[in-house]
């Protein structure tokens, strides 16, 4: 029987990425990669390019110790103007100090798409990785707007959070002709987005480009309709959901270290779960 095509879907969700994390480090040690397309988003995105550069533990150290220093996350500095979430100094620092095995990304035989937002158009971008622009796309994909006071660059396209446009690009997958789908949810199962409470809010944040305010508005229905894709896929589309359990403790910014390291175990389960479940069907 022909093996179908099967794909990896990883949402973001800055700080709640540990329980990805954890997923993926469980897939590395049993060496289970039998996806021919990754779609990541924001953290998942991150967690993706550790994932299949093969380095297990990477973004374990990425999120519980990087992502908690003062010099990343610092309210203080944003309320003054500045970054909220200084990605230049998080990408620069890690580059330096843990850099991802780009060599490793180029032997590896999956198509890897980071998610992110053009900011002129509020489209989705699906960015094919590539060793010599992964990087920057990875940066792209997590510059949270107003949190990041920045839009990095993609071939002279400003661009932003891909969360905003395609939060989980389930329906990417199942365009490009994805079969299966395994997706990593950063949410417990039944949690629905909320619409915004002050939309004129965000129309004043984003003045200066109103088709992101008008996506930012939107993202909660856009969020919702992935959601329901998940729970009722087209007939010849098989969908197997990762989800945190009821009592995954991380929220976007979190910066404890035991509910992170709880978070990141929530997601080695899950993924010994999953396993067992694929490995006997």
């Amino acid at each position: 029987m022909a093996q179908l095509n099967h794909a990896l879907v990883v949402e973001g969700g800055a700080m709640r990425g540990i329980f990805a994390t954890g997923v993926l480090d469980a897939f590395l040690i049993a060496q289970y990669q039998p996806f021919n397309q990754c779609f990541g988003v924001s953290a998942g995105a991150t967690n993706i390019a550790a994932y299949l550069c093969g380095q297990h533990k990477r973004n374990h150290a990425v999120i519980t110790d990087y992502s908690c220093r003062p010099e990343f996350i610092n309210l203080t500095r944003f309320v003054r103007g500045g970054h909220l979430f200084d990605l230049d100094w998080l990408w620069q620092t890690t580059m330096a100090e843990i850099r991802l095995d780009l060599a490793a990304f180029a032997k590896q035989h999956s198509e890897f798409f980071i998610v992110a937002t053009d900011i002129n158009t509020a489209t989705a971008q699906y960015l094919k990785a590539t060793p010599e622009q992964m990087e920057q796309q990875l940066k792209a994909s997590c510059a949270i707007p107003i949190a990041y006071r920045d839009y990095p660059k993609i071939d002279g396209m400003a661009m932003t959070d891909g969360g905003v446009a395609d939060s989980i690009p389930v329906r990417k997958a199942y365009e490009m002709g994805a079969e299966q789908i395994t997706v990593v949810l950063s949410q417990p199962l039944g949690y629905r987005k909320k619409p915004s409470k002050a939309p004129w809010l965000t129309e004043r944040l984003y003045k200066d480009h109103p088709a992101l305010a008008r996506a930012s508005i939107a993202r909660a229905d856009n969020y919702n309709a992935s959601i329901d894709f998940i729970h009722s896929p087209p007939a010849e589309c098989k969908i197997n959901i990762i989800a945190p359990p009821a009592d995954f403790k991380v929220g976007r910014t979190t910066k404890n270290y035991q509910k992170l390291s709880a978070g990141y175990e929530m997601g080695v389960t899950a993924a010994a779960q999953y396993l067992k479940n694929m490995l006997s069907s």
